[in-house]
């Protein structure tokens, strides 16, 4: 056997797959979106259609500030926890990547009995100002599932990205008297910006396609991922659903696009 076939017969599976898992579902989808009554214009209802585009943009808003959040979070406690050795390290860094084993519902769950009607913060709230502080079920509670869920993997690619730095860039610079906030801001945030990035899409893109968590608390706002499912479970509205996963799967596509074209290296699609 020449090595050209060898290569042949290895890529086989790879190629069995891609077609089987993705292509051929995405071409059934893509098709779907445009069997409704308005043909291929459905695909301009997420546009046009005031509740779907709203939903579109409580979407994007919503994930672009998780993403904003996790960064600054996840940065300075990324940072912190690689640089600094200290007794129960490890079981913190632990208990901040915990959240990773749980799927979305349960950080939904979690987040019901921190600010739900039963909530933690209600029961504290009701005692020192005789008033419930209940937002769960509102965009402030899913911008804060969000962040339980985000701020574990982006902690995870700062440390690591860290852990690679020239700390001799970092001295030689303080050496000729740099601050060091003029060290952060010149040598070590250029030095993480590819991880940033990527971290950083990552982190958008989960936060657009999660549905665990929305399920659980978007009673008060909607999200494309939890529009999609009530389309299609409880209207049989096919069309428009395969319609809406697209656009929702085009923008995350486009950002993951993007944020590979500035990071310079491949970034994982979100899990």
């Amino acid at each position: 056997m020449s090595h050209r076939s060898f290569v042949w017969l290895c890529l086989l599976p790879l190629a069995v797959v891609t077609v089987a898992f993705f292509v051929l579902p995405m071409v059934r989808l893509i098709m779907s979106g445009a069997e409704g009554p308005l043909g291929i214009a459905g695909y301009l209802a997420i546009l046009t259609e005031p509740r779907y585009r709203t939903s579109l943009i409580n979407t994007v808003v919503l994930a672009s500030v998780t993403t904003a959040v996790t960064l600054v979070v996840a940065t300075i406690a990324g940072m912190f926890l690689q640089r600094h050795r200290f007794p129960g390290r490890a079981v913190l860094i632990a208990m901040l990547t915990f959240p990773l084993a749980f799927p979305g519902v349960v950080v939904g769950f979690m987040i019901i009995l921190l600010a739900g009607r039963q909530g933690l913060i209600g029961d504290l709230s009701n005692r020192l100002i005789g008033e419930k502080l209940v937002f769960a079920y509102s965009i402030d509670g899913l911008l804060l599932g969000y962040l339980y869920f985000s701020i574990p993997r982006v902690i995870l690619t700062v440390m690591a990205a860290v852990q690679k730095l020239d700390v001799g860039l970092e001295e030689a610079a303080r050496s000729l008297g740099a601050s060091p906030w003029a060290v952060q801001r010149d040598i070590v945030l250029p030095a993480l910006a590819p991880a940033f990035i990527a971290s950083g899409a990552i982190a958008f893109a989960t936060a657009m396609g999660a549905f665990g968590t929305a399920f659980t608390l978007a009673t008060d706002i909607d999200v494309l991922p939890m529009l999609i499912y009530t389309e299609f479970t409880l209207a049989a509205n096919f069309a428009t659903s395969a319609a809406l996963s697209v656009g929702l799967g085009l923008i995350t596509w486009f950002i993951l696009a993007l944020a590979r074209s500035f990071s310079g290296g491949a970034v994982a699609a979100a899990g």
